[in-house]
Parts: C-alpha cells; sequence; structure tokens
C-alpha cells in the first residue's frame, strides 16, 4: 500500500461496516487528507444538501390501502442538476440512498459531466405487486416529489427494479402535474418517448471498456484471460456479454438463484437466452455446475465483475479472492475494511464510481438530446461514451500514479479536487 494512503487511513482508521454511506465516508476521508481537502468544503461535501422522506398510500388490488415510504437524497449541486436513479428494493434506507447519491456526485465528476448527485427509492418487493399497483406506487411517488424533479433541477434515471416502463410511467405524471410534454425529467426511458439509442447497454458496456483499459496496463491478453460476472440482472450480463467478444474467457456466471460455473467457458448469449425465457432468472441453467455465489467470488480468474448488489466483498472473504482485476458494475460491491486486503494481495480494483459510469454518460447524452430535440444514432452515441470512459479511466490512474495510491482512492481524490472547485469557486453564505 502507498505511504500516502497508509498514513490517511492510519488517521481515518477504518473498520469493516456494511453500511453504505459509513463506507464511503471512509473513503472520502482518506482522500481528503492526502489532498488537504479545507474543513468548510470537507462538511459541505460529507453532508447531503437535501433529504426528502415521504409516505406514499397506494389503492391495493385488494381495496385495501397499503402505504410505502419513498426517498430522495440530493446530495450536491455545485456541478449542476442532481442526477440519480430510483430504486425499487426492500433493502432502500435512508442511510443507502445517501451512499448512493454521493457516489452519483463522485461519478458524474470523474466523467466529466455537468450534473451533480442524488438517489431515490421506494423501501418494497416489486415482484410482490400486480402491474397496476406498481403504477400507482410509482405515480404516487412522482406526485411526491414534483417539486424535487425538474429538467433542471433533479432528473431520475432506472435502478434496481426499475426500468423504461417506470421512467415513461414519471414523465407521463410529472408532464401532466406541469401542464406540458417534459421528457429531459427523467431518462432511461423507451425511445418512443425521447429515450437514447445505447442506453440499455450504456453501463454494460462502460464495464468492459474499464475493464480492457485496466488489462491493457496491466498487460493482460484479453484472449487469454478468464472473468467470473456475479449478476446477471442488466448490468451483469451486458458486461459478460461484451467481454465475451472481446475474448475473455466468461467460467462464471450468478443471480440470486445460484451461481454457475464453467471451466471450458460458459455461452453468455445461451445464458441471455435462458434468463429470458425463465421468468428472468437463472436457476435451472445448465450451461455450468451450481456453486454459491461465495464460491464464485473466490474462484481462480483473471477478472472478477461483481455486478449484483453492496457489500460482496468484505474482510470476511476478502482474502479467498484470486482474481488479478476487479471491476466494479454494481455500487458498493466492497467494504471499505476489505480495501486494505485486496491492496496487500496486488489486486487492482477499478472502482464503482469510475466503472460503471457509462449509465451516466449516455443518460446525459439522452437529456442533451431532449433538450436539442436532435437524436444521434447508435454508434455515434457507443464511440462517445467509449472516448469518454476510456478518458477516465486514463484520468484516474494518472491520479493513482501521481499520488501512489490505488484506483479507488484516486477516484475519489479525482472527484473530490473537481467538486470542491466547484464548491469553492461558487462560495459560501
Amino acid at each position: 500500500m502507498a505511504v500516502a494512503e497508509k498514513a490517511a487511513q492510519k488517521q481515518a482508521q477504518p473498520k469493516e461496516t456494511t453500511n453504505p454511506y459509513e463506507s464511503m465516508i471512509q473513503r472520502f476521508d482518506v482522500a481528503a487528507k492526502i489532498i488537504g481537502l479545507d474543513e468548510e468544503t470537507y462538511n459541505i461535501l460529507k453532508t447531503p444538501q437535501r433529504q426528502y422522506v415521504v409516505s406514499l398510500p397506494v389503492a391495493m388490488d385488494n381495496g385495501k390501502v397499503q402505504v410505502f415510504e419513498g426517498y430522495r437524497i440530493i446530495h450536491n449541486t455545485s456541478r449542476g442538476p442532481s442526477k440519480g436513479g430510483i430504486r425499487y428494493a426492500l433493502e432502500v434506507n435512508q442511510d443507502e440512498v445517501k451512499a448512493l447519491a454521493a457516489w452519483m456526485t463522485w461519478k458524474c465528476a470523474i466523467a466529466d459531466i455537468p450534473y451533480g448527485g442524488a438517489k431515490g427509492g421506494i423501501t418494497v418487493d416489486a415482484s410482490k405487486l400486480s402491474l397496476g399497483e406498481l403504477e400507482r406506487l410509482t405515480r404516487a411517488y412522482t406526485r411526491a416529489m414534483v417539486d424535487v424533479f425538474g429538467v433542471d433541477k433533479d432528473i431520475p434515471a432506472p435502478d434496481v427494479a426499475t426500468g423504461p416502463r417506470e421512467m415513461a410511467w414519471i414523465v407521463d405524471e410529472f408532464s401532466r402535474m406541469q401542464g406540458s410534454f417534459q421528457p429531459g425529467v427523467v431518462t432511461g426511458k423507451p425511445l418512443h418517448l425521447g429515450g437514447s439509442e445505447g442506453r440499455v447497454e450504456a453501463t454494460g458496456r462502460g464495464v468492459n471498456t474499464a475493464a480492457l483499459e485496466a488489462m491493457r496496463q496491466m498487460r493482460l491478453d484479453p484472449r487469454k484471460a478468464t472473468a467470473a460476472v456475479q449478476g446477471f440482472g442488466n448490468v451483469g450480463s451486458i458486461s459478460a456479454k461484451y467481454m465475451e467478444d472481446a475474448g475473455l474467457r466468461i467460467v462464471a456466471i450468478s443471480d440470486h438463484t445460484g451461481a454457475f460455473s464453467n471451466s471450458k467457458g460458459i455461452s453468455i448469449g445461451d445464458a441471455i437466452k435462458y434468463r429470458n425465457a425463465n421468468n428472468g432468472v437463472l436457476k435451472g441453467f445448465t450451461g455450468g455446475k451450481l456453486i454459491s455465489n461465495e464460491e464464485l467470488l473466490a474462484l481462480d480468474v483473471d477478472v472478477l465483475a461483481p455486478c449484483a448488489l453492496e457489500n460482496q466483498i468484505r474482510q470476511a472473504n476478502a482474502a479467498d479472492v484470486k482474481a488479478q482485476l476487479i471491476v466494479e458494475g454494481a455500487n458498493g460491491p466492497t467494504t471499505a475494511g476489505a480495501d486494505k486486503i485486496l491492496q496487500e494481495k496486488g489486486i487492482i480494483v477499478v472502482p464503482d464510481i469510475l466503472a460503471n459510469g457509462g449509465g451516466v454518460t449516455v443518460s446525459y447524452m439522452e437529456w442533451t438530446q431532449n433538450r436539442f430535440g436532435y437524436y444521434y444514432a447508435e454508434d455515434e452515441i457507443n464511440k462517445r461514451a467509449d472516448r469518454s470512459m476510456s478518458r477516465a479511466f486514463e484520468n484516474v490512474w494518472a491520479v493513482g500514479k501521481k499520488y501512489k495510491v490505488s484506483m479507488r482512492i484516486a477516484a475519489y481524490i479525482f472527484a473530490l479536487e473537481k467538486v470542491a472547485k466547484a464548491v469553492q469557486s461558487r462560495g459560501h453564505y
């Protein structure tokens, strides 16, 4: 571990935590100490600007009214309107949303996009709701947030258990309440409502670009490399497909129903077809041997891509990781307590706030297309996104070399310096 990072970590004294906000703050503290961030700016960036918690009464199909809790947290808007997804999950809570909002601030800064960070969510198991209940819940959330959302204020997007359908409902409800059609209020919309070409694939494509850039620096030939991908939703499956197309042999994949390994390689196209025909899950997949998700994380592969949920690599299992390279497709898949172990093992980690930035990059393009009324072809979107991801990687890699720190701390340093300048330039009152 680098001297500067060791000293800062010793002062911060990070302890193992599975609280995503505390985990974010531990990395933030290390980076802030290394660059000597002043106390005023530190306090501003440590705390979200605004936090909204709302109760959402929804008429259920059985005639009863159920009340759900919804959140929207704006972390920072110094560099532009806030941007961040909306997730529907039982695990959604205020600390998780605070962390995700802060990560969006850093992610947008690293991608050099003029946005701040935000995140939203509803504590709900969306799989238990009917289509009508889901729509009524989404519209209720939109009505509760009508003064928060806005094309120039706060722009949501899909996240866990949300997608183009939910974004279309938000556009419709928000537009009704504003009295005019405003497609730019969200991104990740269906193409026929102002969505962008390439948006569905954007995050997974960016994860692959980040992986290939890291492999180039490590002198790893993709055509001779193996990979394991945890998570087989939009991000995981598309990351795996792009990696396979680049020549990597994908020897393991997983979702919440099980993990599957095959040393000869798994056909990702076949796995995607199976998942799509099997209610969206991999359960029963015959293209590999059934293993656990913990076993997948410990496989002897060149590249490990955790693309599921937070806190997958922890102090308890970090020593078992054998991959040379970890590329974080998910938000917060590695705890702060695990970072030190991975560094001591010499494992390079491309952090989430860099690796999964392809999604917000294309979201920004969607937003600008909505504002200008001019839409790019898919190949143009992909070229722009690939260039942006490669540039972001190069910037963070250079910061890592300059300060002799891990890529994660380098990413935080790069983002903090950029956001801090915006805060300081705008002044305090």
